[in-house]
This record gives structure tokens, C-alpha cells and sequence, in this order.
């Protein structure tokens, strides 16, 4: 008996691993060496395709397909029906599948519906991709980007909460985590 669970109306490939708790829901399609981590939640219509890694706690909304290359770190939230790409010039009349960029999804981040993520980029721990944006390069530790290119509008703490910096440190309000800006980097320092 699996410890996670499937809809009967979706698929999964063999050589796949699947976390405890996970939940597949309907019509998804989950294929052949990809792994999920514990307690994830994989909505409806979802495509996980060969090779793809997703950790644990990891929350995938409707209508999303994670590509082969990328790879989705703990507590990381995809929003509905955003788009990863994995090769950076497509033609359907030319196979580059030895031409696949990796994109990471940090710890954390969340990815707004809609969003475009180009492939070959690393979207930061914490990081937030406001809807419907386009990102196009490397996204910072908690910085929130929004747009088309995707831009750095602010940064946020893992909680959410927008960060106000003063002589370049922070301390939430609501989690009480603190935080210092060193040339351009945010970082966690309690």
C-alpha cells in the first residue's frame, strides 16, 4: 500500500518516487525517474516529466508542467498554470533534447499564476515572481520581481512581509526574523 495518493484518474510512470503524504490529483501525469518529495501537492492537470526533482512540502497549483531540467527545492509554492521552458531556441522540426538548461526553484520561492520562467535561471531562496511576469534572469534571495522582463520591485522576508531596510538591516515586524543588506544580497543573519 503506497503511502501517498494518486486520483484514479491520473498516471503514474514506473521508476518514480513519491513522497509520504504527497497528493496527485486528477489528470496528472507524473513521469518515468522523476522524484516528489513528502507531503507535496500536485493539482489537477499537472505534467511532471522525466527526471525532474521536487522536494518536499512543495505545493504545484493547476495546470502547470515541470519540464526536464528543472529543479523545485522544500517549500516552494508554483502558482496556477505558470510555465517553465527548458530548451532556449525551440523548433519543433529540430530535437535539441541535449540542449536542456537546468532552472533551480530555491527553498521557499513562490511563483505568481502565470508566470513565465526562461529557462537556465535560478530563482532565489524565498524569492517571490509576481504574476504573470516574465523572468529572464537569476531572481536574488528574497526579492520580489515583478513584470515583463521580470525586475526587482522590493525584497520580502520569508514570511512574506515586505522588507524596509535601515543602515542596511531588517527585523519583521510579524515573524521577527532579521536580516542585512550587503552590496545588493540579502541575508538572513537570525
Amino acid at each position: 500500500m503506497n503511502d501517498y495518493f494518486v486520483h484514479e484518474s491520473s498516471y503514474v510512470d514506473s521508476n518514480t518516487k513519491i513522497g509520504k503524504g504527497t497528493k496527485i490529483w486528477h489528470f496528472s501525469h507524473i513521469m518515468e525517474n522523476s522524484t516528489i518529495g513528502d507531503n507535496c501537492n500536485i493539482g489537477q492537470n499537472v505534467v511532471i516529466s522525466p527526471d525532474v526533482r521536487i522536494g518536499n512540502n512543495v505545493k504545484i497549483q493547476n495546470n502547470v508542467s515541470v519540464y526536464t531540467g528543472v529543479i523545485v527545492e522544500d517549500d516552494v509554492f508554483l502558482g496556477p498554470s505558470c510555465v517553465f521552458t527548458n530548451v532556449i531556441n525551440p523548433r519543433s522540426f529540430i530535437v535539441r533534447r541535449d540542449e536542456y538548461k537546468n532552472t533551480i526553484i530555491k527553498r521557499g520561492a513562490s511563483i505568481g499564476a502565470n508566470a513565465t520562467i526562461v529557462c537556465g535561471h535560478t530563482i532565489g531562496s524565498y524569492a517571490f515572481v509576481g504574476a504573470g511576469s516574465v523572468v529572464t534572469h537569476d531572481v536574488p534571495n528574497y526579492a520580489l520581481v515583478v513584470g515583463n522582463p521580470a525586475r526587482v520591485k522590493y525584497y520580502v522576508c520569508e514570511c512574506s512581509e515586505k522588507m524596509h531596510f535601515k543602515n542596511n538591516k531588517y527585523k519583521c515586524s510579524k515573524c521577527h526574523k532579521e536580516y542585512e543588506l550587503v552590496d545588493n544580497e540579502v541575508r538572513r543573519v537570525k
